[in-house]
């Protein structure tokens, strides 16, 4: 954008040099000086055109401005792991949540205490450890994900999706590595009586009432994490939701 800006000032230029051969008849100069002065109205044209650039490089700037404010990151961070989640290729779903990661590192450098930046961050990373099957034994990965996780909930004790988060990670991880089942369901179970349609919730409950041998209950939660899922039309949750299903029927 900035290069329209010289253009136009370059062609305005050239106009004036063109214009110094003008006639003698030539009327409207500028000024009362020798003939070839440029007319007047070709100056305010000139003008005009340089200040259009102009304007068009300040609204380049503010917009790339704006896409690089922590909102506009945060959002962009979020969009990029739910596309990577709704993918089907392992490829395309490995570069949405490397992007995502990218944009929320650049957020969370800009503002270290935005609790939804520190969040963005934590649902690419998670997912990143997931692309290929979950591995407890990557310790590092899993210590700045609980860190992410935990510095939102520091910022924001009320991020109900962060809460959803770490009750998740509290029922299925080993006491060796920080889980507490208790804790973690209690957590999972606020995040219901705040969003009764929190999905990936009902399904982690479905899971600790069915290790617990509370099966009936187990399909209640994964039943209507199905209802949900069809609700808000998402195949890949739907999928989801059945084999969840499948699997605690099948273990009747």
């Amino acid at each position: 954008m900035a290069k329209n800006g010289h253009l136009a000032a370059l062609q305005c230029r050239a106009a004036t040099r063109v214009r110094t051969g003008a006639p003698a008849g030539a009327r409207h100069l500028t000024s009362s000086g020798p003939i070839g002065m440029v007319p007047a109205s070709m100056r305010s044209s000139c003008s005009w055109r340089v200040l259009m650039a102009l304007a068009s490089l300040s609204l380049a700037t503010a917009a790339r401005a704006a896409d690089d404010s922590v909102p506009s990151l945060t959002a962009s961070a979020r969009a990029e792991c739910d596309a990577g989640r709704r993918a089907t290729d392992r490829e395309a779903r490995k570069q949405h949540f490397d992007r995502g990661q990218a944009l929320a590192e650049r957020a969370v450098a800009l503002d270290d205490n935005s609790a939804d930046a520190h969040f963005a961050l934590f649902c690419n990373l998670g997912e990143l450890m997931r692309l290929d099957g979950e591995n407890l034994s990557q310790i590092f990965q899993l210590r700045r994900l609980m860190a992410e996780v935990d510095r939102t909930l520091e910022l924001n004790p009320n991020h109900v999706d962060a809460m959803a988060a770490k009750g998740t990670l509290l029922v299925r991880l080993p006491r060796l590595l920080g889980g507490d089942s208790v804790r973690g369901e209690a957590m999972l179970r606020e995040v219901l009586a705040r969003d009764p349609n929190a999905f990936t919730t009902r399904l982690a409950l479905a899971n600790v009432c069915e290790a617990r041998g509370d099966r009936q209950e187990a399909l209640i939660f994964a039943t209507r994490a199905l209802q949900i899922a069809r609700e808000q039309g998402r195949a890949d949750k739907v999928a989801e939701a059945q084999a969840a299903l499948a699997e605690l029927r099948a273990a009747r």
